[in-house]
């Protein structure tokens, strides 16, 4: 399980969405990291057991712009069932934060990753300094039925899902990335991306199950950190409904919106610099009413 560690200031832990891969959130960890310490890292459903910190010495405040791996133990296991996978993803935020010695942090979860900062924030009410929702599926969403068939089958209907993406996307991007040479730009990050990290088909398909069959709503009554609700546009989330992510409005206590405009469900990576603004302006205003 690589851990990655950029930069300093405040910690903050991002967890990435459904494809499970941190290297398809880089543009919003190259940009919160010129404001905090961002720890990333990809999704593992196995129990993770993690050594000592490599960076014990360095008074618990990591190293900027560094990379380590760590190795799961014999207790590993790769896919994790529906229902207990919420529960096992938030022990990894957990073991990560411990390994890299850090008792608190803002927790940022981005897409299916909401769900995951959802539950660690209701299971380590202690350790969450605030939480910042991007893009987030609403509690015990159901799917639409061709993607139920990509679920069952993705393998085989999984290709046709992620031929589609390109297309339901465009409206967005070009809303995001007004200029044609830096969306060509976008694109070709994006296409390089997905070489270095090919995604898993068959985990992405259990991420998918799960947000069916776990219901989250329980979990956000328990929350007591301030909390972030970061939705793009209504017209142009074609990937999870703008009106399912403001339930968390109403579920988690004194929760907080604020549109990311100009953009839909890739917000965090088509203006990440943005995206950025909006958190650390969340995060400064917490810490100002603290003091």
């Amino acid at each position: 399980m690589p851990i990655i560690d950029r930069g300093s200031g405040p910690p903050l832990v991002l967890i990435p969405g459904l494809q499970g891969r941190w290297e398809y959130l880089r543009p919003a960890v190259d940009a919160l990291s010129a404001s905090f310490r961002v720890l990333t890292f990809s999704l593992d459903g196995g129990t993770v057991r993690l050594p000592p910190s490599p960076f014990h010495g360095f008074g618990g405040t990591g190293k900027p712009d560094a990379t380590y791996k760590v190795e799961p133990d014999a207790t590993y296991r790769p896919m994790p069932d529906t229902t207990d996978g919420l529960d096992r993803y938030a022990e990894q935020v957990a073991a990560v934060m411990t390994h890299a010695r850090i008792e608190r942090a803002t927790i940022c979860g981005v897409s299916f990753g909401g769900l995951i900062a959802v539950r660690f924030a209701a299971q380590h009410p202690t350790r969450c300094h605030a939480l910042v929702l991007a893009s987030t599926p609403r509690p015990a969403l159901r799917l639409r039925r061709r993607h139920q068939l990509y679920v069952r089958a993705p393998w085989i209907f999984g290709p046709l899902f992620l031929a589609e993406t390109p297309w339901r996307l465009r409206p967005e991007i070009r809303s995001a990335i007004p200029d044609a040479r830096a969306r060509r730009q976008f694109s070709r990050r994006a296409l390089r991306t997905l070489f270095s990290a090919p995604l898993s088909l068959s985990q992405m398909a259990v991420r998918a199950r799960m947000i069916t069959s776990v219901d989250v709503e329980p979990d956000c009554a328990r929350i007591t950190a301030p909390t972030l609700v970061v939705t793009g546009e209504r017209n142009l989330d074609h990937i999870v409904p703008v009106e399912g992510s403001s339930e968390y409005l109403r579920l988690i206590p004194n929760a907080r919106a604020v549109v990311l405009e100009r953009t839909g469900h890739l917000g965090s990576i088509t203006r990440p610099d943005a995206f950025a603004a909006l958190v650390r302006a969340f995060t400064e205003g917490q810490r100002h009413a603290a003091a």
